[in-house]
């Protein structure tokens, strides 16, 4: 319980990777905002698995791609939990298209969730969150391949990696870190989604353990970034994948 007394916002917290989080900084001890864009159902259903298991957590809709909903989602979780220790940067959204297929909403869509969000997120938490704090933003091991139709999905994490980097030492003198994961294929439903057995069976066998990763796995590495034991590591990405790249 390590994490007891803090209180961490995750944001696309109602199912997947970012739910395997929220799950896991409940279970440590730290009160945790589940933050959704629309699908209220499932967000309460996170919340109700981790009150069941005797932590605390609140649902917040806030669309991370609009900066007056980034505000609204600190405002609230300030307002109930008292403050904001941990920010993890989960929210994300895909699109598989070849560039002559990509149109200027495709473009903006990605990049307002993906970058616009990050980064205004962790605006918000260089105002309010405590000395100390911890930040973890996402990204993909898709960055590190040349693969047809991530283009943009691509150029968004590239972009967030980057900016991890760029914000360490402005995050510095309040002791917060700020890094981020890039995981490699995860057994989510957004994942598995319109893909052929055969896909995934190739998928599987393209890392050290041939398998897919796991939601569990991804919250491990957050467990890792979010302690006090990763007080000296800042800026940097981590390679969840299981050695795929």
């Amino acid at each position: 319980m390590h994490l007891q007394g803090k209180a961490a916002i995750v944001t696309g917290a109602s199912r997947g990777i970012g739910r395997a989080i929220a799950e896991r900084l409940a279970s440590l001890g730290a009160s945790v905002v589940i933050n959704y864009a629309a699908n209220r159902d499932k967000a309460e259903e996170a919340v109700e698995s981790i009150v069941k298991r005797g932590g605390r957590a609140i649902a917040v809709q806030a669309d991370v791609s609009r900066v007056g909903d980034v505000e609204k989602l600190f405002a609230d979780a300030v307002s109930e939990l008292g403050k904001v220790d941990i920010l993890v940067n989960n929210a994300g959204v895909i699109d598989y298209r070849l560039i002559g297929d990509v149109t200027e909403a495709d473009f903006d869509r990605l990049f307002a969730i993906n970058v616009k969000g990050t980064y205004f997120a962790c605006q918000q938490a260089m105002k309010r969150m405590e000395e100390g704090g911890r930040i973890v933003n996402f990204s993909t091991s898709v960055v590190g391949s040349m693969l047809p139709a991530y283009s943009v999905y691509a150029a968004t994490k590239g972009a967030v990696e980057q900016m991890t980097r760029q914000l360490a030492k402005e995050f510095g003198p309040k002791r917060i870190t700020i890094n981020a994961i890039a995981p490699g294929p995860v057994r989510t439903e957004l994942f598995m989604t319109g893909k052929t057995q055969e896909q995934i069976d190739a998928t599987s066998q393209a890392n050290a353990f041939r398998r897919l990763g796991e939601p569990e796995d991804i919250a491990n590495a957050v467990e890792l970034l979010v302690s006090d034991r990763s007080g000296w590591i800042t800026g940097q990405t981590i390679r969840a994948n299981g050695g795929s790249n």
